[in-house]
Order: C-alpha cells, then structure tokens, then sequence
C-alpha cells in the first residue's frame, strides 16, 4: 500500500471517529436536555414556583403511569389511539403519494385541481372535525379519515412538487430508448424523489396525531384524546399531563421508525 493510500486511510478513520464522536456528544446533550426537564419540573412543583393542580408533577404522572400500567386501562386507551393514528398516517400518506402520481401523469388533471388543492391546504382540517363526525358517524372510521385528511393535502403538494423537480433531461434519455411513461416514472421520477417523500413521512407522524386526537376531543369515549378531555373536565390535569406525555413518546417512536426506515431506503437505492 502507498503512502498516499496510508494516508487517505488514516484521514478516513479519523473523520469516522470525528463523526461518532459527534453524535456521541448530540444524544449526550439530548439526554441532558430531557433529564433536566423533568428534573426542572419536579422541584419547581414540590417547592410552589408553578401550580402543581394545573402543571402537576413528573412523580404524580409516574404514580398514575404505574396504577393504570397495572390495571390494563393504559394498554386499553394507548392501542386505540395507536391504531387510529397508524392507520391515518398510512391512508393520508399513500393517498397523497397516489393523488400526486396522478398529477404528474395527466397534466390535464393537474391543471383542473391545482386551484382546489391550494385552497383545501389553506383551510383548516381541524376545522372539517365536526363535519366528518356527522357525516361518517361517530366512531373509528371518522376518527381514522381525520387523522388521514389531515396530512392527505400537504402530501399530494409537498410529493407533486417533488415530482416536478427532477431533472427533465433523465425522462428525455429515457425516451430516447423508448420507454413507457409508467416506465419513465418508475426508473426517474420516483427514486429520484424517494427522500422528499420521506421526509414527508416525517411530517405526517405529527398531523396524524394531531388529527386522530382532535377526532378523539370531539366524539370518542376512549382513548388519548378522550382521556385529555375527561381530565379537563374533571380538573384532573395530571391525567392531562399523563395523556400528552404518552402521546409525545409515541410520536417521538414513530418517527424514529420512519428515520430508520429512510435509511434502509436511501441506502438500498
């Protein structure tokens, strides 16, 4: 081996280490981060600096955690919310890639529902909640198409736009081979597009909750949602509390399982 070959080497196993201990250092900071909340939290409600019947504390969200751990209600109310949300982030994000292919395809179709698509993304989804509910009827259906139409809009935008974006020269050889447009989508526009999509993914995690637990607010009598609203209304807020840190965590899992998915994507490509 050369010694320009020696040195690339080394240079490379430096800026791997440079790396590691870079992320090293950004989950130290993170777990620091998280600690310090909870831990800030805790001694400003045992020592009055906050109201601890509005804000409760970290010790009394952990006392209800393992009383309702304990008694199946928190596996009761957390998979009806899971399967609402997984099932509304699934729909309203295949059904967005779906609407935006159909876009791309017919430039006829585009042009017809561009002005709806714009107008239907500045209108607020949250606000078709009541809507939905009476014209679907209450239940899990109603519950799942709000946490679909939610992220249904901004994905056929955010995907389409993507779509528009590739360079026009890898359809043209394409075409001069003959291929198909299915063909040309299928070899170009789409892989070329595969991290905007994901990281469309990634903003759906989020405005599916939003969406499932907005439902659950308006019609539900279990789940997250229903649980947030029964602890207002009894001026329970550590259920409130209980209820939105499970719903943080859960959101923070799934989008750890769309990260790890866009890296066993990107690196497959």
């Amino acid at each position: 081996m050369s010694h320009k070959q020696l040195a690339d080497d080394q240079l490379f196993q430096q800026y791997c280490k440079k790396v590691k201990a870079d992320k090293r250092n950004t989950r130290l900071w993170q777990i620091v981060l998280f600690i310090s909340f909870f831990v800030l939290w805790e001694v400003t409600s045992r020592y009055g600096l906050i109201d601890r019947l509005i804000f409760s504390s970290p010790t009394k969200v952990w006392d209800l955690f393992i009383a309702n751990l304990l008694d199946g209600s928190l596996w009761y109310h957390l998979r009806i919310t899971l399967f609402e949300t997984v099932a509304g982030f699934i729909i309203g994000t295949l059904a967005g890639i779906v609407l935006a292919a159909s876009l791309w395809w017919s430039d006829k179709l585009s042009k017809i529902l561009d002005p709806y698509l714009v107008v239907l993304n500045a209108l607020p989804k949250v606000a078709l909640g009541p809507i939905i509910i009476v014209a679907l009827g209450p239940g899990y259906f109603s519950i799942i198409t709000m946490g679909a139409i939610i992220s249904v809009i901004i994905t056929t935008l955010v995907v389409y736009s993507s779509f528009n974006e590739v360079d026009e020269n890898y359809v043209k050889v394409l075409k001069s081979f003959g291929a198909s447009k299915w063909q040309c989508f299928k070899e170009a526009i789409f892989p070329a597009t595969l991290p905007s999509i994901i990281s469309t993914f990634k903003v759906n995690v989020g405005l599916s909750w939003v969406g499932v637990i907005v439902g659950e607010f308006l019609v539900a009598s279990e789940g997250l949602g229903y649980l947030i609203v029964y602890g207002f209304q009894v001026f329970n807020f550590t259920l409130v509390m209980y209820s939105l840190l499970l719903v943080a965590f859960f959101a923070a899992i799934m989008y750890q399982i769309v990260e790890r998915l866009e890296k066993i994507l990107i690196k497959n490509r």
